[in-house]
């Protein structure tokens, strides 16, 4: 009896402590999203909790007709939906020629990639502007905010360590009913290793759907601009006149965060699930 009251008590316990660190991580968030819906700004802790009379929709009008929400996520789509076909493409051939093929330097090449890790992406922007802007003369063009991040390390070790977990009867197997290499990673290593499909895609696309440093650098012009460029230009030069610049800003920051929190909140499971080992049941 000692014993089951203990681990209810402990159960109790850690629901407690699970929902008060809930209640902390959401608050930025629930606060955020309260303060784009208020008319008149209320930066106080009271203004979390706001009478319903004080709360509207002009803020998000109001930037609207400052940037153009709809052409920033379009652009932020353009970017983000770039780099993650890129990035997936290159690091889940990198990662099975990494993890499956049997090829001289191959362990140099995966040290390689663990050591660009260490490597922060500022101390190449500007070899990689004149490179990309003077030499290439893609200034101001989608290729030319994407190609920096095709290829992401990260990508390649997450796509090396789920291909290593495939157990390597299935590729013998497989290649002694004549599959090709191209097949062997299409139809047999793909299927089983969707979940870190799933997780490369969630993990990527947070840093170039927030990217601001290198859109801002290679574009000028506004119509081209991401979303994350157009707000930090609105609040530099043009949030002082708004009717509610407190509101107006977090109205786009609100725009901006919502496609990231309904992508982790539609397709967390895939973090903890694995369907590796149904490959070889019975």
């Amino acid at each position: 009896m000692r014993a089951t009251s203990l681990s209810r008590g402990q159960a109790i316990l850690r629901g407690v402590v699970l929902t008060i660190g809930a209640i902390v991580f959401l608050f930025p968030f629930y606060y955020m999203v309260i303060g784009s819906l208020q008319k008149a700004p209320d930066t106080t802790v009271a203004g979390a909790f706001p009478e319903p009379g004080n709360l509207t929709l002009s803020n998000f009008a109001d930037i609207n007709s400052r940037i153009n929400l709809l052409t920033g996520l379009m652009n932020s789509g353009i970017f983000t939906g770039g780099v993650l076909l890129c990035t997936v493409v290159f690091g889940m051939l990198a990662g099975y020629s990494l993890a499956v093929l049997q090829w001289r330097g191959r362990g140099t090449t995966f040290a390689l990639a663990l050591l660009v890790q260490v490597i922060p992406f500022q101390l190449l922007i500007i070899p990689l502007y004149v490179l990309i802007a003077r030499d290439y003369g893609l200034a101001d063009s989608y290729l030319g905010m994407i190609l920096p991040f095709a290829i992401n390390s990260t990508a390649v070790i997450i796509f090396r360590q789920y291909f290593l977990q495939v157990p390597k009867e299935l590729f013998e197997a497989a290649r002694i009913d004549g599959a090709g290499e191209f097949r062997l990673l299409w139809r047999v290593a793909l299927p089983l290793v969707r979940p870190a499909l799933v997780t490369v895609l969630l993990l990527v696309f947070i840093g170039p759907w927030n990217e601001f440093l290198w859109p801002f650098l290679i574009t000028k012009e506004a119509s081209m601009q991401p979303l994350a460029v157009s707000l930090a230009n609105y609040i530099s030069n043009v949030a002082a006149t708004a009717a509610n610049p407190f509101g107006a800003v977090l109205a786009g920051a609100v725009v901006l965060a919502a496609p990231v929190v309904v992508l982790f909140i539609v397709f967390q499971r895939y973090f903890i699930s694995t369907d590796i080992g149904s490959g070889v049941k019975g």
